[in-house]
């Protein structure tokens, strides 16, 4: 299973992150969150891992600015936290980038408009609903899941704790592709407890 780190904010927390070799590390270009990325240098002085993936996550922002953003810092996958429509990712994965699209969990999400993305995402996230776009701290049923018959491809986030790693291990989810790491494991918005991850992560890759 896929890891995912995200909010990452602080060259030298970033630097100790990737020493851990996670599968994608994702930068907030949302201003209105604690996470919001405004030193571009804590990504450029940072040497990834050729394995680890650099992620924009974007909400509702333009593709001509996400594609600039692309350009600067070198982002390979872009995740879109808003009210994208399809054609926005479509735009995106024809520019040559890895699309995942993020849709808010509830009681009462409808599974059938995935329908419309699952041409032009290469991914799904799935978050809890909550008061802001992404990062609230709460996880959502996941059993909710079980309603999920598309194939593509997704990311559990939403308040995953170091106490939900057996659970998540036991989950029975084909197309589990990965989760999605943030505010359970934080000291401060963007500021990441390398330790709880490390053991979070060695737990789940054995």
């Amino acid at each position: 299973m896929k890891i995912k780190v995200c909010g990452m904010k602080y060259s030298e927390n970033i630097e100790e992150l990737l020493m851990l070799q996670p599968d994608f590390v994702g930068f907030i270009f949302y201003e209105k969150s604690p996470r919001f990325i405004t030193t571009q240098w804590a990504v450029f002085s940072s040497v990834f891992p050729k394995d680890t993936r650099k992620v924009g996550v974007f909400v509702d922002e333009e593709v001509d600015v996400m594609l600039q953003k692309v350009t600067e810092m070198g982002l390979e996958v872009v995740q879109l936290h808003g009210q994208e429509s399809p054609q926005v990712c479509l735009e995106l994965q024809d520019s040559g980038l890895t699309v995942m699209k993020a849709f808010r969990v509830g009681t009462d999400f409808d599974f059938t408009e995935l329908s419309y993305y699952q041409n032009c995402c290469n991914f799904f996230l799935f978050d809890a609903s909550g008061a802001n776009p992404g990062g609230n701290g709460v996880r959502f049923n996941w059993e909710l899941l079980k309603n999920y018959t598309l194939d593509v491809p997704f990311f559990l986030s939403g308040g995953i704790d170091l106490e939900h790693l057996e659970e998540i291990k036991a989950l029975q989810l084909p197309h589990l592709y990965g989760v999605d790491l943030n505010s359970k494991f934080e000291i401060q918005p963007g500021l990441k407890d390398v330790n709880r991850l490390k053991g979070f992560m060695e737990g789940l890759r054995n």
